[in-house]
């Protein structure tokens, strides 16, 4: 079944006008033919099936059905907080974290972060990632898009999380910082007694050259707790995606 976003409200037995991305994707990429039935989601969590009327590969028709609930969204709220690493690699993380189910991304900037970014590349590279989030949702069945949030100072970051636990008086573990001298394994970790969407169990991955010795000692001072991934280094593309998919298959949907 072909998948497209389409970003506005969306409702039973509704003529939609797609915008032209997405009737370019269904017609001049996908080749779709009138009658052609596809899916509509828009992040609300529902989907909705739906029959093209026409073929404008500038503003396609479509007429949408009753929604449905997939039930697509794991029950362990997972949080994926990403050091920038060099290049596109973070497009890849986006991209594979939010197949693994994550709920929410935080782009951090690191004292070893090697990918520096001003206010505008950030801002273009922000809206990247949240196109990838998109496309990501729309191959693996997700109906509600993760949010993707806006990269930060990472220590500041670690400071204001600390800040907003204790003003409401949060006095859970802010999560995992994944450290190769970390003495936590992933087999003794235990489930979470909590699970909302407002306790989000985190991942902390440090650049390629990890995290320092100062902001490992900040994050642990901030309640993170270290985790060791076994006796092997991995990449810091790999690291978080591997903590991700371990604590699914523990605690989630895998």
């Amino acid at each position: 079944m072909t998948r497209l976003f389409f970003a506005g409200p969306l409702s039973a037995d509704t003529t939609i006008r797609l915008d032209a991305d997405a009737s370019h994707h269904a017609l001049r990429v996908l080749r779709l033919e009138r009658g052609d039935v596809i899916e509509l989601f828009n992040g609300d969590g529902l989907r909705y099936p739906a029959t093209l009327l026409d073929t404008d590969a500038r503003a396609a028709n479509v007429q949408t059905g009753r929604p449905v609930e997939a039930f697509t969204e794991s029950p362990l709220p997972l949080g994926l907080a990403q050091a920038l690493p060099s290049g596109d690699k973070m497009d890849w993380v986006v991209e594979k974290a939010i197949e693994l189910g994550v709920h929410t991304i935080q782009p951090l900037m690191s004292s070893r972060s090697i990918l520096r970014l001003d206010a505008s590349r950030t801002e273009k590279r922000l809206a990247h990632w949240r196109r990838i989030a998109i496309a990501a949702c729309m191959q693996c069945g997700r109906d509600r898009v993760p949010e993707i949030c806006a990269p930060v100072d990472l220590a500041r970051w670690l400071i204001d999380r600390r800040r907003i636990a204790k003003d409401h008086s949060d006095t859970s573990t802010a999560g995992f910082v994944l450290s190769p001298r970390g003495s936590t394994r992933l087999c003794e970790i235990v489930k979470p007694a909590s699970v909302t969407p407002q306790s989000a169990t985190w991942i902390l991955v440090g650049p390629e050259a990890g995290l320092s010795d100062q902001e490992e000692s900040l994050a642990i001072e901030c309640g993170w707790q270290p985790l060791r991934l076994g006796p092997r280094i991995l990449r810091t593309e790999t690291a978080g995606l591997a903590a991700l998919a371990a604590l699914q298959a523990r605690f989630g949907d895998l």
